[in-house]
């Protein structure tokens, strides 16, 4: 009788099977970390847009906080910063004037509040899952208070849904809409 060298199929079958089995395991936990990693982009880049804020009503006290992306984002004719442009964020956000501005798994928005003797005094900043539970599990917001708040933590607390329209500046200082996130 000859020796067979190589696999039979009932050994292949089994090797796949077990393949398939820790591909069923891993993808799951893989998607959970993707979300989980934009919703925490989504917290940061709201930070930042914060922190541009601060930084843009101190170089233009004339004018207050920016109210569009645009006022904020890069010059198209560089080097220039001014009022019109203020260089303090990057151009995918500013690619909108008011969003929405889609990035990591979010849509960005910018309103600011009607001004005062041309003094922009408060603005709404808000990130919304592209998609509830498949880009981000919840939806952020933030004011010139400079306070992050996610619906998750509203009081009592909601179970973030895909927004039809971005928060508000009375709806994300609501605490029964929007919570400070931990």
């Amino acid at each position: 009788m000859r020796k067979q060298k190589g696999f039979s199929l009932i050994e292949l079958l089994i090797v796949v099977a077990i393949i398939l089995i820790i591909a069923a395991i891993a993808i799951p936990n893989l998607l959970r970390s993707k979300m989980s990693a934009n919703d925490s982009a989504a917290a940061s880049t709201l930070r930042t847009i914060n922190t541009s804020q601060v930084t843009f009503a101190t170089n233009y006290p004339a004018f207050g906080y920016a109210d569009t992306f645009t006022r904020l984002g890069p010059n198209p004719a560089p080097p220039l910063c001014d009022v019109t442009a203020a260089c303090l964020i990057d151009n995918v956000l500013a690619a909108s004037v008011n969003g929405p501005s889609p990035k990591s798994g979010y849509a960005y928005y910018l309103n600011g509040a009607p001004p005062n003797a041309g003094i922009v005094g408060d603005y709404v900043i808000g990130a919304d899952a592209l998609t509830m539970n498949s880009t981000g599990t919840n939806n952020y917001c933030s004011t010139a208070d400079a306070v992050v708040r996610s619906q998750k933590n509203a009081i009592p607390a909601v179970v973030p849904a895909q927004l039809a329209a971005n928060a508000t500046l009375l709806g994300c200082q609501t605490i029964t809409t929007y919570g400070p996130i931990q």
